[in-house]
């Protein structure tokens, strides 16, 4: 099946106001910076957004967080970005931090077809209790809190040990970005832009997919594949130029 889309505009036509959107990248590694634009430039609003981080102020996540397009992020990490934590604390948008391996592990879980999990992140904190504000008013109040979360003692080589239950993560769409790609939709990630790609891709019900390399079916090793094509309904090829579009997110010099 030729999964390949005419533009990314045709690829997230679809995606509808109050979508939850999961996002691969790391920082500025790796992001699905074109798919983000054709979702800007479609005018969607009040989406729930699924990564790592928010991008920066005009980059990435970022983007559609200046537009106001974004009411929700579940994110493990969100320091670059003045604007997201502006939005946070005005009470604009809600959101939901989570330990990094946690949100790791949710989307992958999603994907996988499990439910939820057990781990012992968390345990005796916040994350666990409940209490992390989760969306203010405009006057700093706290108005949404995280609940709290079920744990249960199990038996570990060290003895009982305290375990909470976290939820699988599953998004209506994912957007990702590949070094390589075929018409079927299999997924070849480079060096560390494989970060939240992969777990991205398994956790959508429809994933898009845009490649900086697109290829003909079977020219991929399939040892090589990260993300195999049944993951993946649609793709994108890059033109050279937007390829090559990658910014660095913090510039350091000795």
């Amino acid at each position: 099946m030729d999964k390949v889309s005419g533009s990314a505009a045709e690829a997230v036509a679809d995606i509808g106001n109050g979508s939850t959107v999961a996002v691969g990248g790391f920082g500025l590694c790796g992001i699905p910076s074109v798919l983000i634009e054709a979702l800007l430039a479609s005018g969607v609003r009040d989406l729930e957004a699924v990564s790592n981080n928010a991008g920066v102020d005009d980059w990435g996540l970022g983007r559609l967080l200046a537009a106001g397009r974004l009411r929700r992020m579940v994110a493990s990490y969100v320091g670059e970005n003045r604007e997201f934590a502006r939005q946070y604390l005005a009470g604009e948008l809600e959101v939901e931090l989570t330990p990094q391996g946690t949100l790791a592990e949710r989307m992958r879980a999603g994907g996988s077809g499990i439910p939820a999990f057990y781990t012992a992140t968390g345990v005796g904190t916040q994350v666990a209790e409940g209490g992390l504000p989760w969306r203010y008013d405009s006057d700093g109040n706290v108005v949404v809190s995280s609940p709290p979360k079920r744990t249960e003692t199990f038996e570990t080589p060290e003895g009982p040990k305290e375990f909470v239950l976290e939820h699988a993560i599953v998004a209506d769409f994912a957007l990702v970005r590949a070094w390589r790609g075929d018409r079927h939709g299999n997924l070849v990630y480079r060096d560390s832009a494989r970060n939240f790609n992969p777990l991205a891709a398994m956790c959508g019900r429809v994933t898009i997919a845009e490649v900086e390399e697109l290829v003909e079916p079977g020219e991929i090793d399939p040892n090589h594949v990260h993300t195999p094509g049944v993951f993946v309904q649609r793709v994108v090829a890059l033109t050279p130029e937007q390829a090559a579009d990658k910014r660095i997110e913090k510039r350091m010099v000795r």
